[in-house]
């Protein structure tokens, strides 16, 4: 089983509200600063975590406060990652319009590889590393492109580069304490309005920001609640870590962590945590239980189904199609003969795909077909743990896909894959079906008998 982390973003994301969540679903704060420590930046600032309200629910707030002497005037960068009043506790304010807790004094300022060079020599786990590194590249990423500027010239303003580095590592090794295997985020708010930057009066989202929801293709809608509700922070760690953006996954809930954002709002401005894992049915709720037989369950993912069906496409397009949605992730294309309105023959396209490449597919599908309109859904599937094995026949090399039970481990399925195949059988001027054959043959002579 999978361990899942959904992030429900109904007010938004900051980088503050994700890790007060994590550790309200149970990451230690004496971990986190332990770990933290490693980075040797902890003269620059202290992390409290403390219990709140938002609108009459319990919740934990985050807070850096930083503590480094002023930076000198000749120090400061030509240009800074903005600094704005928003609804969270983001790296450059606390609430609306006053700045984030300190002596009075700034941190350091640094640019990409300054960052990069902190993290790299920590000894932390390698993939808070990896998750921390990804974050922050795609963060100055989007910095770069909305100035127009080069990615090694992007400096982080002197505030924020400091507790974005705590509210950034601080998510990831909350996840990695949780042991998250993937992380799933809701569609996000967009706000309204405008906050004020380093560079004047921007407009909500920030066009960082929204730059980095335009990269990843992320899903937003509007609540109607003023002011910045998604962070610079906060929309990277969410384009950088999850997997998909949407419906939380089947799964059986472990624990719920909820983080607050800075500001009041209308309604409870809070970010939630869902930490479960990928279970079938859980052995206390089935309908008939059997005491003494092992409990079956197999692994899910979720995929995502699209549908239309047309009735003015020639049938050479439909081959064409097919090559282009694979080529684009497809996992499966297929086309069903259908009677439609007023009883003319047409087709019913369909294709599964993973919820990554959706748009990419939906995309082919509006430009090479006359649909109009596209049905699609998530969904989640059972599926058998398989392994790619290469076998050497009379023929030469040929991979075989295997399935097994994932109890007993038995062999359930055996497919010599079509290509390899097919491209053996035209180099030695045979036919396929005799290749298949000899590589089914081959592979079950390989196996130690029983």
């Amino acid at each position: 089983m999978k361990t899942i982390a959904y992030f429900d973003c109904p007010t938004g994301i900051a980088g503050d509200m994700c890790l007060a969540a994590l550790v309200d679903a149970g990451v230690p704060l004496d971990y986190l600063q332990q770990q933290l420590a490693k980075l040797g930046i902890s003269h620059e600032f202290t992390l409290s975590i403390n219990p709140t309200h938002r609108r009459g629910l319990r919740a934990l707030y985050a807070q850096v406060s930083l503590i480094t002497p002023p930076a000198s005037e000749a120090d400061k960068p030509s240009l800074q990652l903005h600094q704005t009043p928003h609804a969270h506790s983001h790296p450059a304010t606390q609430n609306d319009h006053s700045p984030l807790q300190s002596s009075g004094n700034h941190a350091a300022i640094r640019n990409l590889p300054n960052i990069e060079q902190i993290i790299t020599q920590a000894d932390l786990p390698e993939r808070v590393k990896q998750w921390s590194l990804a974050i922050f590249r795609r963060l100055a990423e989007a910095e770069a492109a909305v100035h127009g500027i080069a990615l090694e010239h992007v400096h982080f303003h002197e505030v924020g580069a400091t507790d974005a580095i705590v509210d950034i590592v601080g998510t990831c090794l909350g996840l990695d304490y949780l042991e998250v295997d993937a992380v799933v985020c809701s569609s996000l708010p967009t706000g309204r309005g405008q906050v004020r930057a380093a560079h004047g009066h921007l407009p909500v989202p920030a066009p960082a920001v929204l730059k980095l929801l335009e990269l990843a293709q992320v899903p937003i809608y509007s609540n109607g609640l003023d002011g910045e509700l998604v962070t610079p922070t906060g929309a990277a760690i969410a384009t950088a870590l999850a997997n998909y953006f949407g419906d939380p996954p089947t799964m059986t809930l472990q624990c719920i962590g909820l983080g607050a954002g800075g500001k009041d709002l209308p309604v409870a401005n809070i970010l939630r945590l869902w930490v479960g894992k990928t279970a079938p049915i859980s052995d206390d709720n089935s309908l008939s239980k059997l005491p003494s037989a092992k409990p079956l369950s197999y692994d899910t993912d979720t995929i995502t189904l699209l549908e239309t069906q047309v009735d003015d496409m020639v049938p050479q397009a439909v081959g064409y199609l097919h090559e282009r949605l694979y080529a684009a992730g497809a996992l499966e294309v297929f086309a069903q003969p259908i009677v439609m309105k007023k009883s003319r023959p047409g087709l019913m396209l369909t294709v599964i795909c993973q919820p990554t490449d959706e748009l990419r597919c939906t995309d082919i599908l509006f430009t090479e077909t006359p649909t109009l309109g596209i049905r699609r859904q998530n969904q989640q599937r059972w599926i058998l743990p398989r392994q790619i094995h290469t076998i050497q026949t009379a023929y030469g090399p040929v991979a075989v896909k295997v399935a097994y039970h994932p109890h007993t481990h038995a062999v359930l399925n055996i497919h010599p894959e079509y290509e390899d195949c097919a491209a053996t059988a035209l180099h030695h001027q045979v036919p396929w079906q005799v290749v298949y054959q000899t590589t089914l043959h081959t592979w079950y002579n390989q196996q130690p008998s029983t």
